[in-house]
């Protein structure tokens, strides 16, 4: 019987480590956006005029409201399924994958206005695509969600990204 217990508790003990690398990967995407929020302040208490704020900055609220709404629809409004663990939580679409995703894939069309240097963006790009899939693969290990529950997440993550990349390039940016 205590080798069962200790199967067990090794076993929770691992969904706890990815539980925890998760929550680290969505803080991190959070301050990447929280450094754009800043960088888009500085540049308009700078510029004194919110209209030479860098399109790409002020654009970026688009997916992110978005990704509210998404939350707010999904999760108090039309519950599609639960999580694997049995707490009875919502659990489509994993708000993390959705949350990391969405800043990343911003974050990767963004850097290409403040940074020229290709084998720089290449080796962000890479470390970004890395971080949303260790996310959407931990979230599945660590039995918070179902793979159609981070599909999902990521899916609804290009939308908006790409609504994001549309609302760029069909505005004009003088300061671009």
């Amino acid at each position: 019987m205590q080798h069962v217990a200790n199967v067990l508790l090794i076993g929770y003990n691992k969904l706890m480590q990815w539980d925890l690398i998760t929550n680290i990967i969505v803080i991190l995407a959070i301050l990447v956006m929280g450094a754009f929020f800043i960088l888009g302040l500085y540049q308009w208490i700078r510029r004194k005029s919110l209209k030479k704020v860098d399109r790409t900055l002020l654009c970026m609220p688009i997916p992110m409201a978005l990704v509210a709404l998404t939350y707010l629809v999904f999760d108090k409004l039309f519950i599609l399924n639960t999580r694997p663990n049995g707490s009875g939580e919502p659990s489509f679409p994993s708000t993390h994958t959705l949350i990391a995703a969405t800043i990343f894939f911003v974050t990767m069309i963004a850097l290409t206005k403040y940074i020229k240097n290709k084998k720089v963006l290449l080796i962000l790009d890479i470390i970004m695509l890395v971080l949303v899939i260790l996310m959407a693969i931990g979230r599945v290990l660590a039995n918070m969600h179902w793979p159609v529950d981070v599909i999902g997440g990521v899916a609804f993550a290009v939308i908006f990204t790409d609504i994001y990349y549309y609302a760029l390039r069909h505005k004009g940016d003088k300061n671009e």
